[in-house]
């Protein structure tokens, strides 16, 4: 495992891989997001500490919130000692200062610990930053420091440039978590972001660097291409990861795995990190690439399930929200209409686009400030014409 620095300040170095908890496998005929396999999920974190992996992220969401109890069960028989945690307060939670502890002290009993190493303030965008300064967060933060039930303060971002400038410069953070990968250079902090904390001094944790899968086993045949045509043997999942590896801003990079093939194929590639690693050549395949990728998507869905209240993949009032984006999105990369028109009505009539009341619930969640009512009678009127 190759390690890094994560800021000038801390002295302990993470490995370039870190696991993020959200994408765990899961059991049931719906495959539902809260119902981890606990079998399948402990063999793959074990399997990643055993080979180095020393940054483990979860939050109070994740799994319908059973992700947080699974990383207390997974740490048990020594492997807490192994790893540095990442937590995060569930902003939208918070209504006033006595929610602040209300939540931190549920989570140190879901996680089986009395001390959370990387402590994130979760999705900040410009509302949960203003509402965490009216409730004094700060004056929290520095009182269960003082206590040492945390190491070290952060957040995790989704909104524009400006905002995240702003948050960065307003405390001293120990570190910040953006999603970033190279389809999202100019998307929320982006490149500009990385290096502005960075210089800041701020460890720079990176999300979603695969773009929840899409830059791994989805990619569009013109999009495999351009790698293909490169004459270098790499998987399309090692150009995304190397791409971001060879930054010297990226402290960590977090890969939610969902399986243990996936480990294995991501431990082995960060084996072989390490910055500036990529020849100018191979940065401008990978620059060709995002082009190409950016000329076929109509949606830009991480698939995250932040939309989703119900458990699995739906809304509060049963639209399938992820899953509509991505019919909608095969539809036009792969030119199959037809087939993913089939897999439309397959849905039920209360799950498709067409039901949407517009209530705008799922707007206020998305992390990419998607403008889904939009897109859904969008999609309504792609699959449902005559």
């Amino acid at each position: 495992m190759q390690y890094r620095q994560f800021n000038e300040e801390i002295d302990w170095k993470p490995s370039a891989l870190g696991f993020g908890m959200m994408r765990l496998p899961t059991i049931g005929e719906k495959r539902e997001l809260s119902a981890i396999d606990d079998v399948r999920a402990k063999k793959m974190v074990r399997h990643a500490i055993d080979n180095g992996l020393n940054y483990i992220d979860t939050a109070w969401p994740y799994h319908g919130g059973e992700s947080e109890k699974f990383v207390g069960r997974v740490l048990q028989n020594g492997y807490r000692g192994k790893v540095k945690l990442a937590t995060k307060m569930p902003s939208w939670e918070i209504e006033r200062h006595s929610d602040l502890d209300k939540f931190f002290n549920k989570q140190l009993v879901r996680l089986k610990t009395d001390y959370i190493d990387f402590y994130l303030l979760h999705g900040l965008n410009k509302d949960r930053w203003e509402n965490y300064k009216d409730v004094n967060v700060f004056e929290w933060v520095e009182k269960v420091k003082d206590e040492d039930k945390i190491g070290h303060i952060g957040f995790s971002f989704h909104d524009d440039l400006n905002t995240f400038k702003e948050i960065v410069d307003f405390y001293g953070w120990d570190f910040c978590q953006i999603q970033y990968n190279y389809m999202d250079q100019d998307f929320q902090a982006g490149k500009e972001g990385l290096k502005y904390a960075a210089d800041q001094g701020l460890g720079v944790v990176i999300m979603e660097p695969l773009r929840g899968g899409q830059l791994a086993t989805e990619l569009p045949e013109e999009v495999l291409k351009v790698f293909e045509n490169a004459g270098i043997e790499r998987s399309p999942v090692g150009w995304s990861l190397l791409w971001l590896w060879n930054q010297p801003e990226v402290s960590v990079v977090l890969s939610g795995m969902s399986n243990l093939n996936q480990v294995k194929e991501n431990l082995k590639i960060a084996d072989n990190s390490q910055i500036g690693k990529l020849t100018e050549e191979e940065q401008e395949i990978i620059e060709r690439a995002r082009e190409v990728y950016e000329e076929l998507l109509p949606v830009n869905c991480t698939g995250c399930n932040y939309c989703a209240t119900q458990g699995f993949n739906s809304c509060s009032h049963g639209i399938e929200i992820p899953n509509l984006f991505d019919l909608y999105n095969k539809a036009h990369i792969y030119e199959d209409y037809e087939k993913r028109k089939e897999k439309y009505y397959d849905m039920g009539q209360g799950s498709r686009a067409s039901a949407c009341i517009e209530c705008e619930e799922c707007e206020e969640k998305c992390p990419q400030n998607l403008p889904i009512t939009d897109l859904l009678k969008e999609i309504a009127e792609y699959f449902e014409r005559e």
